[in-house]
């Protein structure tokens, strides 16, 4: 029987020698900077880096139902209001992966099909660049399209009666 590897390869004791995959498992002193410790990454870190992302792409007017719209609005008004980028965003973050609901409006006459697979790519390249963490899926729900001429919810009506 021939023996394939070189001497070289083998140490003193005609085991192989030791590699630097050896040191995955060290921690410590022994072990690189970057590995000592846990990096742990909230829910509302993930949701508010998934709003932006979803709002960047060309054709989305506005995440979140007619409810969620409607509340937001609200609580836009109140003083000391959070803004709304989450609105229309769940996620379930795990150790090393992430899932998310979108609730979407596009604007009329966009392919929605195509603008959710951007939205979809747009949302798992920041989540993933940004966090670490591993997109297991991306489900969205388009729940509105806004015409050119519809106003926008937000804006206040000055004719109402207060």
């Amino acid at each position: 029987m021939t023996d394939t590897t070189t001497s070289s390869s083998r140490g003193s004791t005609g085991r192989p020698d030791a590699d630097v995959s050896t040191l995955k498992g060290r921690t410590g002193a022994g072990a690189p900077a970057q590995t000592r410790g846990k990096t742990t990454v909230a829910d509302g870190v993930v949701a508010k880096i998934v709003g932006m992302a979803a709002r960047e792409v060309p054709g989305i007017h506005n995440l979140g139902g007619g409810v969620a719209r409607a509340f937001g609005a609200v609580r836009d008004r109140v003083p000391g209001g959070s803004g709304g980028v989450t609105q229309g965003v769940k996620v379930e973050v795990g150790e090393r992966q992430a899932a998310v609901d979108l609730d979407i409006v596009v604007e009329y006459g966009v392919a929605i099909v195509d603008v959710a697979g951007d939205v979809r790519s747009n949302v798992i390249n920041a989540v993933e660049r940004m966090t670490g963490l591993e997109v297991v899926e991306v489900n969205i729900a388009v729940g509105d399209v806004r015409l050119p001429d519809e106003e926008e919810e937000s804006e206040p009506d000055e004719d109402r009666v207060r």
